[in-house]
C-alpha cells in the first residue's frame, strides 16, 4: 500500500512541474523583419509607385531594324513600364512615312483616348503640327524638329539631345584607334582619312559628322575627313555602298549617321574599323567595331508623360544632356578599341559635365582658313532658310540652346562633302 501511495505522490509531483512548464514563455531572437517589398505598380530598385492612368502613343518612321528607331522603342517600352502604365495602355505604330500618313495616326491614336502622341523623325513635323491644331486636348510631341517655338502651340512640343557631345566622345575614341594603327605602323601619316556615311545634308547631321571629326581631331590633329549622303534615313544598300566607296577612297576608319547594319557590314567585311550610331553594331561587327553614341530618349518620355498626366505645360523645346542621361555612348567593345580609349573618353566626359570643355570652340575649327568670332543661324526657321539668330558667345558655337534641334551648318576646313542631299 506504501509502494503504491508512493507511485501517485510521484505522478503527480512530474504532472504538477510540467504545468509549470506550460506558462513560461520561450527564450527566443528578436524577430527579424521581412525584406521591403515593393508596391503593386513598381519593381525592385524602381523608383515608380502607382501606375499612371494615362494612354500614350508613339509613331516611328521605320522598325526595329532600323537603329535609330528600335533605339525610339526600346525607350518607349522602357518608359512606359518604369511608369507603370501597362501594355494595353500604350500604342507604337511603326513604319509611318513622312506624309499624310503620320497625320492619320496621331489623329487615330487621339481619337482611340491617347492624351499624349510622340513622334521620331524629323519630316513627321508639319503632320504632327496638323494634328496638333485639330486635337487642343492632347499634347503632340516630336523629336527632331525645329517649329514647336516659332508655332507657338500650347500642346505641341520639340525635343532633342546634345548628341553632339556624345558623337565627340565617340571621336574621341575613333582618333584614339587611328592613333594606334599610326603608331603600330599599319597606317602611315599620309593616310589618315576617315569616312562618314550621312543620310541628308541638314543641320542634324552637319552637328553629328563635324563633332564627330573635333573628336577624333583633338586626338589626331592632322586627320581629314569624306563624307557621303544616301538621300535616306535607311537605306541598307545606299549605306553599304557609300561605307565602300569611301574606303576604296582611302578611308581608314568610317562612322555613320544613317540607320542600317549596312556600313558596319561593310567595314567588317574589309576589316575597317567603325564608329556606329543608336546602337552597338557589335553582332555584325566583332572585329571592327568601336562604340556608339546615342540619345537616350526614355528619361524625355518619362518627363513629358507625367506632365501630361498631371496636366502640367511641357516646354515648346526641350534638350537632353549628359546630366539628364539622354546622352549616352554604349559599352567599348575592347577587343577593338585601343589600350586607354575609356580613360581618354571618361576624361573628356568630366570636362563636358565642368564647362570647360566645348565641342564646338572656335579655335578648334576654321571655314575657309579662318576662325570664327560670329555667326548668324537659321534658329527660326523659314522657307528661306534666313538666319535670325547670333550662335558664337564666349569664344564657342552654342548648339542646341535656342532652340532643340541642331542649327549647326557649317562648312568646317579638313571635311571634304563628296556629295549633297536635301
Amino acid at each position: 500500500m506504501k509502494k503504491f501511495l508512493a507511485i501517485v505522490l510521484c505522478l503527480l509531483m512530474v504532472a504538477a512541474l510540467a504545468a509549470c512548464k506550460t506558462t513560461e514563455q520561450p527564450k527566443t531572437e528578436e524577430p527579424q523583419q521581412p525584406a521591403e517589398q515593393p508596391e503593386q505598380g513598381e519593381t525592385a530598385g524602381s523608383e515608380t509607385t502607382e501606375g499612371l492612368d494615362i494612354k500614350v502613343g508613339f509613331i516611328c518612321l521605320h522598325d526595329e531594324n532600323s537603329t535609330y528607331d528600335l533605339n525610339f522603342i526600346n525607350a518607349a517600352k522602357a518608359a512606359c513600364a518604369t511608369l507603370g502604365i501597362p501594355e494595353g495602355n500604350y500604342i507604337i505604330k511603326t513604319n509611318i512615312p513622312e506624309g499624310k500618313e503620320c497625320y492619320e495616326t496621331a489623329a487615330d491614336m487621339a481619337d482611340s483616348g491617347c492624351k499624349i502622341v510622340f513622334a521620331d523623325s524629323f519630316g513627321h513635323e508639319d503632320f504632327m503640327i496638323q494634328a496638333a491644331k485639330e486635337f487642343p486636348d492632347v499634347q503632340f510631341c516630336h523629336a527632331t524638329g525645329t517649329k514647336a517655338h516659332t508655332e507657338n502651340l500650347p500642346n505641341y512640343h520639340n525635343a532633342f539631345a546634345a548628341i553632339y557631345e556624345g558623337r565627340y566622345l565617340a571621336g574621341i575614341a575613333a582618333g584614339m584607334k587611328l592613333k594606334e594603327m599610326l603608331d603600330e605602323g599599319k597606317i602611315t601619316k599620309d593616310q589618315l582619312k576617315i569616312g562618314y556615311v550621312g543620310a541628308f545634308t541638314y543641320a542634324e547631321v552637319v552637328s553629328g559628322y563635324t563633332s564627330f571629326f573635333l573628336g577624333v581631331r583633338s586626338i589626331v590633329p592632322e586627320v581629314t575627313m569624306d563624307v557621303i549622303f544616301t538621300g535616306s534615313w535607311y537605306d541598307e544598300k545606299a549605306e553599304k555602298e557609300s561605307a565602300i566607296k569611301l574606303m576604296d577612297g582611302g578611308c581608314v576608319l568610317i562612322s555613320q549617321h544613317a540607320d542600317s547594319m549596312g556600313a558596319p557590314s561593310a567595314c567588317e567585311s574589309r576589316g575597317v574599323p567603325n564608329v556606329s550610331y543608336n546602337g552597338s553594331t557589335v553582332s555584325v561587327g566583332p572585329n571592327t567595331y568601336i562604340v556608339s553614341s546615342r540619345i537616350n530618349w526614355e528619361p524625355y518620355y518619362e518627363y513629358a508623360i507625367k506632365a501630361a498626366a498631371a496636366g502640367e505645360a511641357i516646354p515648346a523645346d526641350w534638350t537632353g544632356t549628359i546630366e539628364t542621361g539622354s546622352v549616352e555612348l554604349f559599352e567599348l567593345n575592347n577587343a577593338v578599341a585601343a589600350k586607354d580609349t575609356q580613360a581618354a573618353i571618361d576624361a573628356a566626359m568630366a570636362a563636358l559635365k565642368a564647362g570647360t570643355l566645348h565641342v564646338f570652340s572656335t579655335d578648334a575649327f576654321t571655314v575657309g582658313g579662318a576662325a570664327l568670332d560670329s555667326y548668324l543661324a537659321d534658329v527660326d526657321t523659314d522657307p528661306a532658310y534666313t538666319p535670325d539668330t547670333e550662335v558664337i558667345k564666349d569664344g564657342y558655337f552654342h548648339e542646341s540652346e535656342f532652340r532643340s534641334a541642331p542649327y549647326f551648318d557649317l562648312r568646317i576646313d579638313g571635311i571634304t562633302l563628296l556629295n549633297e542631299s536635301y
